[in-house]
């Protein structure tokens, strides 16, 4: 019995020291000399500053200023709206984008607190893109542009949400369609593999794009 507590002990401060300390320390060292950047979280810089992540969504939203020319308020939170000179990401209707805090809805297909959701999203996506694509109806919105991920936070956009936003873009920073288009695919990411998912635009990449094109940040 002795023996067998003896080696156990062993095995536990072994397997503690290889796996628990050796390994992490390898994989760590590995990764900051191979991939630096992504090991470190995929950040974005700007002027020496660290401004976001490629792996996590921002609020392109802004406060909505009121007749008295004070921002509106909703049970002492500011009111935010889109702001139209900048591509939105999916909806995050758990978290508001916090990276801290990632979630989902977990409600089923037949939740009417869902269906009200998505409606809302629905609504909200058409009165920000119709005024700039008269042809836009419900049936043409990408899904992702009402739902959100299963983590809230998704980067990405899908190519088909994107050219959408494009009309308004270029309406809005008076740019033209053919140089909106372009930004939008040189921020393309493709497959994985070149045959698993689909296509995916970075809106943080994207927006950095669209203020470098236009001469700074709006």
């Amino acid at each position: 019995m002795r023996r067998e507590l003896l080696r156990s002990l062993i095995a536990v401060v072994v397997l503690t020291i290889l796996l628990g300390l050796i390994y992490p320390l390898v994989m760590t060292g590995l990764s900051q000399v191979v991939f630096p950047g992504r090991a470190n979280g995929s950040l974005i810089t700007q002027n020496g500053q660290v401004i976001g992540s490629r792996l996590i969504a921002q609020d392109f939203r802004k406060p909505v200023i009121g007749k008295n020319g004070k921002p509106e308020t909703s049970d002492g939170k500011p009111v935010l709206a889109a702001d139209p000179a900048y591509f939105q990401p999916r909806p995050s209707t758990q978290t508001s984008y916090a990276a801290n805090a990632s979630s989902f809805t977990n409600l089923g297909p037949n939740s009417t607190v869902a269906r009200d959701t998505f409606k809302s999203n629905l609504d909200a996506y058409l009165k920000l893109e119709q005024r700039y694509d008269a042809g836009l109806t419900a049936a043409r919105v990408p899904i992702d542009a009402v739902t959100s991920s299963a983590s809230g936070v998704d980067p990405e956009i899908s190519v088909a949400n994107a050219d959408i936003q494009a009309h308004r873009i270029a309406a809005v920073r008076r740019l033209p369609m053919n140089e909106v288009m372009k930004l939008i695919n040189n921020n393309t990411d493709g497959r994985f593999l070149a045959v698993l998912g689909e296509p995916g635009v970075n809106v943080l990449d994207l927006n950095l794009a669209l203020d470098r094109a236009t001469g700074g940040s709006r």
